[in-house]
C-alpha cells in the first residue's frame, strides 16, 4: 500500500532528506522524498508495520539540528510503483511553508576537512548540510540554492560531485562552496590589496596583536573586534561605538579557555558550546581589560561558530577578542560593504569584506541561565526563525511588538514564527529595518495577514506602522494592553490557556488609566486581565527623562513617602536641582505617575550612589543586582496587606542602613530579597482568593538574575509551579508574540 509521508518541522537545509534517503535504503524502502515549501513530503509502498518502524525511526535517529512538529501518514487510493528509493525535485504547491532553519556554527567534520580536503585547505566559508548560513542567506522557499544568496556562485566540479553525491555530507548543502567557487574575504589596507586568505589572516592577526579595532563581516552583519586584554584598544573600540560604559561581549577559544576568567556551570557550557552559538552571561572572578566590562562582575562570552575565529585564536597573542555589533551608536548592524564603509571609514583599522550578500541581517543572541533554565535575553542568530507551536489556530495574525528592543511575529496555521532581534524604533535606520524585515518575512513565510496587533500605546512607532498598513490595507487592527501581552507570551511557551497569576514588573507600559503601569499582580487567561494589584504610583518628575536619570526617581520617591533625603545624597547632586525637581512634584509640572518596578530599581540605585545618570538602558537596575552579595537572606519590613503595594517600610530600612554606614552590598541583597518576598506572599494570598494554581512572571526586570533565582527558590520550597520565560525574552522583545496569542484567542467564537 503507498503511503503518503508529511512531515512539518525544521526539515530542510539539516540534511533531513540524505537520512531520508539512507535510512530507506537500509530497510529496503521503495519511493521518493521531496522538499515542499510546507515540509518533506515521502511517498513510498509500505504496510503498516513497516511505517510505523519507519516514522518511529525517523522521530528517534534525525539530524541533531532538525527538529519535527508533526509527522501525517495517510494512504493514497490508486497505489504507485517504485523501482528504488530516490531524492525528487522540490516542489512549491501551497502557501503552508515548512520551517527555515536557522545560521548555524561550524561543525567539527568541517574544521577538520579544512585540514586534509586539498580543495577546501583552510577554506573559511566551509559548510555542510549540518552546518553554516541559513537564514542570513534565503530569499525564498522551498530552500534550494536558487533561493539564496549562494545564487551568485557557481560551483566547481569537485563541490557539484560532492552536491549530488547521496552518500555525501554536503549532497544538498545548499551554501556548498570550496576555494575554487565559493566566497572570499577581501580588503584594502594602505592602498594594498588583499585577497589572499593566508595573507589576511596574517595581517588581521598582526594588526589585532597591536591593539588595532577592525571591522569584520560575519554570518549576519559586521562585528568590531579588538583584543579583549588590550586596555587602549577596548577604550578605543568605545569611542568608535560612542559607548561609555555599556559592557561589550567577548570570544574565547573555547569553554577551557573562557573557565579561566568565569564560572561555567553544566547548562551554560551546553548553552555555549550549543551549535548556536549564543552569547552567554557567565559570573566573572578573573578580570580582561578593565574597561570591558566596568563595574560589571558578569561577562558576555561566547565561542567561535565561523573558521576565521578558529583561525585568529590560533595565531593572536590574547585569550579573547572583543566581538560588538559593527554599527555606531543605535543604528541596525551593518551587512553590506556600503554600510560598513560609511559607519567605519577612517574609525577602524581596517574593514575586512566578503563577497557572500547577507539578505537577512542577524545580530549575536543573548542568553542566562536562572537556576538549571535558559532565559533569552535577545532571540537571534541561531535561533531566529525558528517558531513557537501554538494550540491554537493563528492565522493571519501579525504582531507589530513593541518599541524598545523589538521584534515582530506573525502567524501561519499553528504556528508564531518571531522575527529577529530589530531594537528600539527611535531612528529612521532602525524603522526601516523594522519595515524592511516586515516585508521579507511576509514574502519569505507566504504570509498574507487578516488581522494586525500592536500595543496600546499610540506613540510606540510599530503602533504607528500597524495604525498605517491597517488605513493601507482596510485590515482591522486590534490593540492589546502592554503587561498583559507579556504575560500572554509566557503563558503560550508553556500551554497555560487557564487563568494564572501573573506579576509583571517592567520599566513602563501603557495602562487602562492612561498612567505608565510596570508594577502589576494581575489575575489573567490569554483572552482577558483583571488588575489585582500594582506597585503605588509615583510622580516621575521630567517623565521619560526620569528613566535616563535615577536621581530623579530616588528624590520622588522620598518625597512622595514623607522620608528626608540624605545629605550627602543632596550634596551629590546639588540642592538647586533637588528642590527644583520637588517643586515640579508638588505643582505637577510635567509629572506623569508611575507604578514601574524598573523606577523602584533605579531609585534604589540612586540612593545607594549606584548610579544617578543612566548612560544606557536599564543601566541603574542592573549595577544594583551587580552590588548584592550572594548568599545573605536578612531583608527589610514591607507591608503586603496594603493594595496598592507601599514601600515606605523599605526606603526607612534602606536609610537607616546607610546612616550606619552599612554595606552597600547588603543593603542591595536585602533590597532583593525584600522584593522576592514581596512578590512570593502576594502570589501566595491572590492563588488562595482566586483558587488558581499557578503562577507566571514576566517583564524586563526579570532580566534580573539574582531576584529571579531567588524566586525558583522561595516557590520550589511553598511547591507553586512557577513559570519563567525562557524561548521567548521576558523583556520586550516577547511582546509581538504575546499579542498573537490574546488575539487568537479572542478570535474563539
Amino acid at each position: 500500500m503507498t503511503k503518503k509521508i508529511t512531515i512539518q518541522g525544521l526539515v530542510q537545509g539539516v540534511g533531513f532528506r540524505p537520512f531520508i534517503y539512507l535510512l530507506a535504503k537500509e530497510m529496503d524502502i521503495k519511493g521518493t522524498v521531496s522538499n515542499h515549501n510546507n515540509g518533506v513530503i515521502i511517498y513510498a509502498a509500505l504496510s503498516q508495520e513497516e511505517c510505523k518502524i519507519f516514522t518511529d525511526r525517523i522521530l528517534k535517529e534525525h539530524p541533531q539540528v532538525a527538529t519535527i512538529h508533526k509527522i501525517e501518514v495517510e494512504e493514497i487510493e490508486n497505489n504507485l510503483y517504485f523501482e528504488d528509493f530516490e531524492i525528487i525535485k522540490s516542489n512549491s504547491e501551497s502557501e503552508g511553508i515548512t520551517q527555515v532553519a536557522a545560521d548555524i556554527a561550524v561543525c567539527p567534520d568541517c574544521m577538520e576537512d579544512r585540514d586534509k580536503q586539498e580543495y577546501r585547505l583552510s577554506y573559511p566559508f566551509i559548510n555542510c548540510t549540518h552546518c553554516g548560513p541559513r537564514f542570513s542567506i534565503i530569499k525564498d522557499l522551498p530552500y534550494d540554492r536558487a533561493s539564496t544568496t549562494m545564487a551568485a556562485f557557481e560551483m566547481c566540479a569537485e563541490c557539484k560531485k560532492e552536491y549530488n553525491n547521496i552518500y555525501d555530507r554536503r549532497f544538498h548543502a545548499q551554501p556548498i562552496a570550496c576555494n575554487q567557487c565559493g566566497p572570499v574575504y577581501y580588503t584594502t589596507y594602505k592602498d594594498i590589496e588583499y585577497k589572499d586568505y593566508s595573507e589576511i589572516l596574517f595581517l588581521t592577526t598582526h594588526l589585532i596583536n597591536k591593539g588595532k579595532v577592525i571591522a569584520v563581516k560575519g554570518i549576519g552583519g559586521y562585528h568590531l573586534i579588538c583584543d579583549a586584554t588590550n586596555e587602549e584598544a577596548v577604550k578605543n573600540l568605545r569611542k568608535i561605538k560612542h559607548r561609555d560604559t555599556k559592557p561589550f561581549a567577548v570570544m574565547f577559544k573555547d569553554a577551557k579557555k573562557a573557565a579561566e576568567y568565569v564560572y561555567i556551570n553544566n547548562p551554560e557550557e551546553r548553552n555555549l558550546t550549543s551549535w548556536r552559538r549564543p552569547i552567554v552571561l557567565l559570573k566573572q572572578y578573573k578580570q580582561l581589560a578593565s574597561c570591558v566590562n566596568p563595574g560589571m562582575n558578569t561577562l558576555g562570552c561566547m565561542l567561535p561558530y565561523m573558521p576565521i575565529h578558529y583561525d585568529w585564536f590560533e595565531q593572536i597573542n590574547s585569550p579573547a577578542l572583543v566581538m560588538t555589533s559593527g554599527n555606531l551608536s543605535d543604528l541596525p548592524i551593518a551587512i553590506t560593504y556600503e554600510e560598513a564603509e560609511r559607519q567605519f571609514e577612517n574609525k577602524v583599522e581596517l574593514i575586512l569584506h566578503h563577497n557572500r550578500d547577507i539578505h537577512n541581517r542577524v545580530d549575536d543572541s543573548v542568553m542566562h541561565i536562572c537556576g538549571e533554565q535558559s532565559c533569552l535575553i535577545r532571540r537571534s542568530r541561531g535561533y531566529v526563525p525558528e517558531p513557537f507551536f501554538a494550540d491554537i489556530n493563528v492565522e493571519g495574525l501579525l504582531a507589530f511588538g513593541a518599541e524598545k528592543v523589538n521584534t515582530f511575529a506573525l502567524g501561519k496555521a499553528d504556528t508564531i514564527i518571531q522575527s529577529q532581534y530589530i531594537g528600539d524604533l527611535k531612528n529612521w535606520e532602525t524603522l526601516e529595518f523594522y519595515k524592511e524585515s516586515l516585508e521579507r518575512f511576509q514574502h519569505l513565510f507566504r504570509f498574507t495577514p487578516t488581522q494586525l496587533i500592536c500595543d496600546l500605546h499610540p506613540d510606540y512607532m510599530s503602533s504607528r506602522e500597524a495604525e498605517r498598513t491597517a488605513l493601507r490595507n482596510n485590515l482591522p487592527l486590534l490593540k492589546i494592553q502592554h503587561h498583559h501581552a507579556h504575560a500572554a507570551a509566557c503563558m503560550l511557551e508553556y500551554g497555560l490557556d487557564e487563568p494564572v497569576i501573573a506579576i509583571i514588573w517592567d520599566g513602563t507600559g501603557l495602562g487602562d488609566d492612561n498612567k505608565a503601569w510596570g508594577g502589576e499582580f494581575f489575575l489573567c487567561d490569554r483572552k482577558e486581565y483583571k488588575r489585582l494589584s500594582q506597585l503605588e504610583y509615583i510622580p516621575m518628575p521630567g517623565g521619560d527623562k526620569a528613566s535616563e536619570e535615577p536621581w530623579r526617581m530616588a528624590v520622588s520617591y522620598l518625597y512622595h513617602l514623607g522620608l528626608k533625603i540624605p545629605k550627602d545624597f543632596i550634596d551629590r547632586i546639588g540642592a538647586i536641582k533637588v528642590n527644583t525637581l520637588i517643586t515640579m512634584i508638588e505643582k505637577g509640572i510635567n509629572t506623569p505617575y508611575t507604578s514601574g518596578a524598573g523606577r523602584l530599581f533605579d531609585a534604589f540605585a540612586s540612593i545607594l550612589g549606584l548610579c544617578d545618570i543612566s548612560t544606557r538602558q536599564a543601566e541603574a537596575p542592573v549595577l544594583l543586582e551587580q552590588a548584592a552579595i550572594d548568599n545573605f537572606e536578612d531583608r527589610y519590613p514591607i507591608d503586603i496587606s496594603k493594595n496598592p503595594v507601599t514601600t515606605g517600610t523599605l526606603f526607612k530600612g534602606v536609610l537607616n542602613d546607610l546612616q550606619k554606614s552599612t554595606d552597600i552590598g547588603l543593603i542591595a541583597a536585602k533590597i532583593h530579597n525584600t522584593l522576592a518576598f514581596l512578590i512570593l506572599e502576594k502570589s501566595k494570598q491572590y492563588l488562595k482568593e482566586t483558587n488558581t494554581t499557578k503562577v507566571i512572571i514576566s517583564g524586563g526586570c526579570f532580566q534580573n538574575k539574582r531576584l529571579t533565582e531567588q524566586l525558583q527558590i522561595l516557590f520550589s520550597e511553598e511547591g507553586i509551579p512557577l513559570y519563567i520565560p525562557s524561548k521567548i525574552p521576558c523583556n520586550d522583545s516577547g511582546i509581538a508574540v504575546g499579542q498573537i496569542t490574546i488575539a487568537a484567542a479572542r478570535n474563539i467564537k
